[in-house]
């Protein structure tokens, strides 16, 4: 199992539940979470994916679906950093 960590400074304040469900059409994505420090408004977006899922794809269907509903329209923030971790254990 892998996970994308994204961190955002500060986190979208909009409703981001479209981009968990829009990662979650690609076929080995286990799940997503979205994680925000209400002190600061900066966040974390985490995804755990099966060994064998292209990023690139999950990246491509949010942008897609951000696409569709304009959420581009607006300026919006972008993740500071992404960075892809190898899962050694969970519980």
């Amino acid at each position: 199992m892998i996970a994308r960590v994204a961190v955002w400074e500060p986190m979208p304040t909009d409703d981001r539940q479209w981009v968990i469900d829009a990662a979650k059409t690609v076929p080995g994505v286990l799940g997503a979470y979205h994680l925000v420090d209400p002190g600061t408004g900066n966040g974390l977006s985490i995804t755990f994916l099966e060994d064998r899922v292209d990023v690139g794809a999950i990246r491509d269907a949010i942008t897609e679906k951000a696409a569709e509903i304009g959420w581009h329209d607006d300026p919006r923030p972008a993740p500071k950093s992404e960075v892809i971790y190898r899962v050694l254990g969970s519980g």
